[in-house]
């Protein structure tokens, strides 16, 4: 079993950055690939960005590459999402998840967080 929790959500302005952390517990965390995905009122769950265990493998979604950095520190069981250059269109729910293998498709993961809301002002 993994629990995850999400922190750092906020209002920010357009162009700013935030970062958002996503604490796990359970021993088996260092092996499992961590997705962060996001949700704005009306449309369907997206992806935003996946790291495998090892850190060696990371995929982004179009929209945020360049702009946003999946990060992870297994020894703190926590994946992180920096986020810069934010835009009005960013703003949504985001969640962490977790698997035991490699997806960038939100069916393949087993374990997901409450979210945290990220609101940006234009």
């Amino acid at each position: 079993q993994v629990q995850l929790v999400e922190s750092g959500g906020g209002l920010v302005q357009a162009g700013g950055s935030l970062r958002l952390s996503c604490a796990a517990s359970g021993r088996t965390f260092s092996r499992h690939t961590m997705g962060w995905f996001r949700q704005a009122p009306g449309k369907e769950r997206e992806f935003v960005a996946a790291i495998h265990w090892s850190g060696l493998k990371i995929d982004y979604a179009a929209s945020v590459k360049g702009r946003f950095t999946i990060s992870r520190d297994n020894a703190k069981n926590t994946v992180y999402l920096q986020m810069n250059n934010l835009k009005p269109e960013d703003t949504a729910v985001y969640y962490c998840a977790a698997s035991a293998n490699y997806y960038t498709d939100s069916s393949g993961y087993n374990y997901w967080g409450q979210g945290t809301q990220v609101t940006v002002s234009s």
